[in-house]
């Protein structure tokens, strides 16, 4: 007879705590490489760098009326830049914006002039006008599935015939009338273009319009299911549209928060100088793209801020008057915002890739 032995669980000995480890994909990033990630971090580390250059390069540049002036430059560019970057934040961009403001202008000034109104009612006119414009850019891109670049295209020189044609059909010139002695003309200047004392430099309201317009855009960003949804269909529209976001309804919105910039930017043009130039405009929405694209946001959709094209709008307003001051041939400016935007590009690239290598 046999006797069997049950055997014995065998008793393991867990292994003596060590460094955890982690692939590349749950790696946990350092607060400074996280920071560097930031779309608008680069943009605002090449405004500091455009800046010290500058105060260096033109001691003009010190003085508080001259930065008041590099901010008044950046403030009209920058409004309409806030739109702009949240349009190409959701995959679009519009090629139209810049003689969108001159049409509003135009609207506005001879609608009051030439049927003797109080300017108010141009300056509502003009609004529904804008807000016209971007509707119909938004709809004709859903309706038609075709790129944005090729439908704003059309609208661009659409505008660009009827700003022209219009204007001297009905004053007889390429210029509006002046409306400065107009019921009304004051009240919307006050709004629009008017000025205040800062430790006695005069500083223009359109820099404050400018960082409320900001805060505010930032806000809806980061703190909004609209902001969402823009990120969603700018990311991939296709999915956006599966888990219940309204594609048509962000994409048209969108592409009317540019007419509305079109619509603020061209009525401090008027009520700054009284008449409007018909064939101005035209260029500006590069401009506008140009200061998005610097700010952080990607010509493909889903990324970017609204705090990046401020300080991407103060690099342009910083050069355009910093070579002013500096006594500079003027006619460098297009090619210096040329090296900023190759520049602000590349930057953001290496900025992306060292926040995000294993």
């Amino acid at each position: 007879m046999s006797m069997t032995r049950q055997a014995e669980p065998a008793v393991t000995t867990p292994p003596a705590p060590g460094p955890k480890q982690t692939d590349g994909r749950t790696a946990r990033r350092s607060p400074a490489l996280r920071l560097l990630a930031r779309p608008e971090v680069g943009v605002f580390l090449g405004a500091v760098a455009v800046l010290v250059f500058f105060l260096f390069a033109a001691p003009p540049v010190r003085d508080g009326s001259s930065m008041a002036n590099i901010l008044y430059q950046s403030s009209t560019i920058g409004i309409m830049a806030l739109p702009v970057a949240l349009l190409m934040i959701g995959g679009e961009f519009d090629l139209s914006a810049g003689v969108a403001v001159i049409t509003s202008a135009l609207t506005a000034s001879m609608l009051s002039y030439q049927l003797t109104l109080n300017v108010w009612v141009g300056v509502i006119v003009a609004l529904a006008v804008s807000l016209g414009i971007g509707l119909f850019n938004g709809w004709m891109l859903i309706k038609t599935g075709l790129p944005s670049f090729l439908v704003t295209l059309g609208t661009f020189l659409i505008l660009q015939g009827v700003n022209l044609a219009v204007t001297k059909l009905v004053t007889g010139n390429v210029a509006t009338d002046s409306i400065s002695d107009m019921d009304g003309f004051e009240q919307a200047k006050a709004i629009f273009a008017s000025s205040f004392d800062v430790a006695g430099v005069q500083v223009k309201i359109t820099v404050v319009w400018w960082l409320v317009f900001a805060a505010l855009a930032t806000w809806v960003l980061l703190r909004t299911r609209y902001g969402n949804w823009i990120f969603a269909v700018g990311g991939n529209k296709e999915s956006a549209r599966a888990v219940g976001v309204p594609v048509t309804f962000t994409k048209i919105s969108l592409f009317m928060l540019v007419g509305f910039g079109a619509w603020f930017v061209g009525m401090h043009n008027l009520f700054s100088f009284d008449t409007v130039q018909s064939g101005e405009g035209v260029g500006q929405e590069l401009i506008y793209i140009a200061a998005a694209v610097i700010g952080g946001c990607l010509l493909t959709g889903g990324a970017g801020s609204a705090i990046g094209p401020v300080f991407g709008a103060f690099m342009f307003g910083m050069v355009q008057q910093g070579i002013v001051y500096a006594g500079w041939n003027p006619d460098w400016f297009k090619a210096f915002l040329g090296v900023m935007l190759l520049g602000a590009v590349l930057i953001n690239l290496w900025v992306q890739r060292t926040a995000t290598r294993r």
